[in-house]
């Protein structure tokens, strides 16, 4: 048992790693900012940048997490999640790459083919065949 509780804290490796390079190109925009360098606002900005495309990549590459709690096993900040292939539900990552979760496909009912001018009533089937 964590400090936490038990509950699902989303600490992943792309959110760590994300993290981390967002962190260091704030750091560098803000020195940039002080001593009103150009080029240190850019190269700030360019790591914010890359910051996020790291983590959007790492999340496609299973480092991620989908949306919501986890199972307890699978909680873990370095376990790896395989159902990204496929794409997560309502995940905006995933959609951005293509990735869509197949859905469940419609069950439309079965209506027969009603012949020309014949209509088709409660009372009456649906298909008349002549003999």
């Amino acid at each position: 048992m964590s400090a936490h509780g038990d509950h699902d804290m989303g600490h992943t490796v792309a959110g760590w790693t994300g993290t981390a390079m967002a962190t260091a190109g704030t750091a560098v925009l803000g020195a940039g900012l002080a001593a009103g360098s150009p080029w240190g606002l850019g190269l700030g900005g360019a790591v914010v940048v890359l910051a996020a495309l790291t983590t959007w990549l790492l999340h496609l590459a299973g480092w991620g997490k989908p949306s919501g709690p986890r199972p307890p096993g699978r909680r873990g900040w370095r376990t790896r999640d395989t159902t990204v292939r496929y794409g997560h539900p309502d995940c905006v990552g995933c959609r951005l790459a293509g990735r869509r979760p197949e859905a469940a496909p419609a069950v439309a009912p079965h209506v027969p083919p009603a012949t020309a001018g014949t209509p088709v009533t409660a009372d009456a089937p649906a298909l008349q065949t002549s003999g």
